[in-house]
């Protein structure tokens, strides 16, 4: 059986969610009067609230603010695997000097970071906050013209494989036998702990495992590009990147990878809704070409 392997590679802010552009405005201007700005910037800021909240009040975000690490497992090595049910992280000493005592120390936190993402939100908070944040979640997608809905919808396609895509990049062999695995990586710029609790919040952690959640903040897209290509290294191994920045366009065309550039502005070509699994077999097959002709 051929196995067969597509990896998309996604930017979370002004590509997955919006709200950069709704704080500073530029999301409603760009509609020329028919979005009313202000509302737009005061449910950003109202979202901006809900991260920092939980970042610190949940994910030892004000004990780690300045020690910003790529991945939840960089640190792996240097976890014993301690029993954390009885732990005390506000005693334990965290902090500088970044030694080995407090690589350990900060491992340690990944660890229950990971672990409190994999539950989810609805086992931190408490049904108030739970209903604000779903209030809030639509009234953020209508406000987009559905634009949340849409890029989960997608990434929804894109992890199951869609048929479309399928027909256009991946062949099968003799026995009509083939295998296709799909697996959707976040790549952003912002810094890890608040990026997995927007994963969250958003209503994407149960598409990206934690696992699946790079920070280029301190090393780049390139950076973790490479690595991303290390971990899912094969000769029938098929990436592409979906971001609205310049520097995930470079790291692409560094690697040779097809990028798909997002653009929220309302007559663009690609945004949400609209982009499509079978899009970005397009882009694919730009790139890649059929497997018939990649395997000659």
């Amino acid at each position: 059986m051929d196995q067969k392997m597509n990896v998309y590679i996604w930017d979370m802010d002004e590509t997955l969610i919006l709200l950069k552009s709704l704080i500073n405005g530029t999301y409603a201007e760009a509609f020329n009067g028919s979005k009313n700005v202000q509302s737009g910037v005061e449910i950003g800021k109202m979202w901006e609230n809900h991260i920092l909240q939980i970042c610190d009040d949940h994910f030892f975000y004000e004990q780690v603010e300045n020690c910003n690490m790529p991945y939840l497992d960089v640190l792996k090595q240097y976890d014993d695997g301690k029993d954390l049910a009885e732990y005390d992280f506000n005693k334990d000493g965290f902090g500088p000097p970044s030694d080995d005592l407090n690589k350990k120390r900060l491992a340690y936190r990944h660890r229950a970071v990971a672990q409190k993402y994999k539950k989810g939100l609805h086992s931190i908070l408490d049904q108030d906050m739970i209903k604000s944040w779903s209030e809030l979640y639509d009234v953020t997608d209508s406000y987009t013209d559905m634009w949340f809905s849409a890029a989960r919808a997608c990434l929804e396609q894109c992890a199951v494989g869609d048929r479309d895509l399928a027909s256009s990049t991946v062949s099968t062999n003799d026995a009509g036998d083939t295998l296709i695995q799909h697996v959707n990586i976040l790549v952003t710029s912002g810094s890890l702990i608040p990026s997995l609790i927007k994963c969250l919040l958003f209503r994407l952690g149960d598409l990206f495992p934690s696992e699946n959640v790079y920070s280029s903040w301190e090393v780049g897209k390139l950076q973790c590009f490479s690595w991303i290509k290390e971990r899912f290294n094969g000769p029938n191994v098929q990436f592409c990147v979906i971001g609205d920045g310049w520097e995930e366009c470079e790291a692409a065309e560094s690697m040779r990878w097809p990028f798909v550039k997002i653009d929220p502005l309302p007559s663009s070509f690609h945004r949400f809704p609209g982009l499509t699994p079978k899009d970005l077999g397009h882009y694919f097959s730009v790139v890649y070409g059929n497997c018939d002709e990649k395997d000659n």
